[in-house]
């Protein structure tokens, strides 16, 4: 194999293997093996290691909370409790099939043959189950979770207000048991992206999952926005798209504010250690995101003459999950013109799929994660600075030629074709048996009563009541 294995910033160093029963770990400090040999490493820098990974995992898992807000307040208030049950449940639905399943075929057996392509090593976390670096199984196995995690919510939104719950939960577990692993499995996990195999030049690169994650939830949610079809209303007899009414905005853009926070474990936790580079990666991450969010509102305030409140958010997502593959490889320079640009693309994106593709994503998933994914993975091969580990070749725009480049556009049609076919056959068998999409009738009440049984709000919920009319009303218990 040319090139050793690693995680997403640092060397994979297959040292001591853990004992792990009932998902804990009964080793002490791990032993690293390096290419001069056995290394015995410092308790205090594993330890540290640990710490910081484990709350990284909790920041990125905690951006569940951010996706629900911004799903729930772009879309209406009488699918509001189905929104949030959703995003739990991809959660959970998704950590048990990572668990079982798909932790092993992301990174379990060798990276040889098959093994380029998928992994079978490790069910359950049980013998053959490895981790990275200092890291003990469970803690890495808890980060890695919370991004199969992510990769699985993306699609809720592009879904919302339309679909079965049974039906989202099928895909839940399918996405986090197979289609993501694989992935995964190609690059993180040592596989053939990563070793720079067959018709790559070199190695792709892709840090902490720009394209593995963020792309792969946004082809998903393409196709399973266009299973499913328009929600009621959204096209007029014209073809053209309306505005459907959207629940809240403030409860949106605390979504953007929780989700910007979860990305600093989602970038500098990539690294996968407590290290210098992490500081380095959190200042690109917050060039990227800034700059995104004030062109994308330039944008559309040139576009309509107003600032778009709902798009300024989806800016700053968008100029996140573009710099999230390079953000260790750019300067800050490189991370604001990506930002920058991400922001424009974003608006016209959005406005491509709607109105050109005629496909109904009414929170953008699809534009701010799959096409800003795959133009910030692409972006690598043109804006990576040098580096002195051989992670990746130097891009275009930093006399490093063409290889990046062309290694980054083959991984990114990889992982979408892939995406593609596995997302297009689940979507069709779940159509074809418990079924997609609400009737029309549970469409048009909401889904919340419905499918779940009670309404998101309770009764009154929200309304002004005079003073001396409270004052009348018995005390409770």
């Amino acid at each position: 194999m040319p090139n050793e294995p690693r995680a997403r910033g640092r060397l994979w160093r297959p040292g001591k293997k853990l004992m792990v029963a009932a998902g804990v770990a009964t080793a002490g400090v791990l032993a690293l093996s390096s290419a001069a040999g056995a290394q015995d490493v410092d308790p205090v820098q594993v330890n540290l290691d640990n710490v910081w990974i484990l709350l990284c995992a909790v920041l990125v898992i905690f951006m569940q909370a951010g996706f629900a807000l911004v799903e729930a307040g772009l879309t209406g208030s009488k699918n509001v409790a189905n929104i949030m049950m959703k995003n739990l449940i991809d959660f959970c639905a998704g950590a048990v099939a990572f668990l079982a399943v798909g932790f092993a075929i992301a990174y379990g057996g060798s990276f040889d043959g098959a093994g380029k392509f998928i992994g079978a090593d490790g069910f359950f976390l049980g013998d053959g189950a490895f981790t990275y670096g200092t890291l003990t199984v469970p803690v890495f196995f808890t980060f890695q979770v919370a991004f199969a995690a992510t990769a699985a919510t993306i699609v809720s939104g592009a879904m919302a207000e339309r679909t079965k719950f049974k039906a989202y939960l099928c895909y839940s577990f399918i996405i986090s048991l197979i289609i993501y692993p694989v992935v995964v499995r190609w690059q993180w996990g040592g596989g053939w992206l990563y070793q720079g195999w067959g018709p790559l030049p070199t190695g792709f690169h892709d840090f902490a999952g720009s394209s593995i994650v963020h792309m792969l939830g946004g082809v998903t949610a393409f196709w399973g926005a266009k299973a499913l079809g328009p929600r009621i209303g959204k096209f007029g007899p014209d073809g053209k798209p309306r505005q459907l009414p959207m629940h809240s905005i403030p409860y949106a853009i605390l979504g953007c504010f929780i989700l910007l926070v979860g990305w600093y474990g989602f970038n500098p936790g990539s690294e996968l250690a407590a290290d210098g580079a992490i500081g380095g990666i959190a200042v690109t991450t917050t060039a990227a995101a800034a700059i995104a969010a004030l062109t994308a509102m330039a944008t559309v305030w040139i576009r309509t003459g107003k600032p778009d409140v709902g798009m300024t958010g989806n800016g700053l997502l968008a100029g996140l999950v573009a710099i999230t593959a390079g953000t260790a490889a750019v300067t800050v320079i490189g991370a604001l013109i990506i930002g920058a640009l991400a922001g424009v693309l974003v608006v016209f994106a959005v406005e491509f799929i709607e109105k050109v593709l005629k496909v109904d994503d009414p929170v953008g998933a699809v534009a701010v994660h799959g096409v800003c994914g795959a133009f910030g993975t692409i972006c690598v091969g043109l804006f990576a600075a040098e580096n002195a580990d051989g992670f990746w070749k130097q891009g275009l725009f930093y006399g490093g030629g063409t290889d990046q480049l062309v290694a980054q556009i083959i991984g990114v049609l990889a992982i979408a074709a892939w995406t593609s076919v596995l997302a297009i056959a689940t979507f069709a068998i779940i159509k074809a048996t418990v079924g997609l999409r609400v009737s029309e009738e549970e469409e048009l009440q909401g889904l919340d009563i419905l499918e779940h049984g009670s309404a998101g709000y309770g009764e009154g919920f929200g309304t002004f009541v005079p003073a001396e009319e409270a004052a009348s009303e018995p005390a409770m218990a």
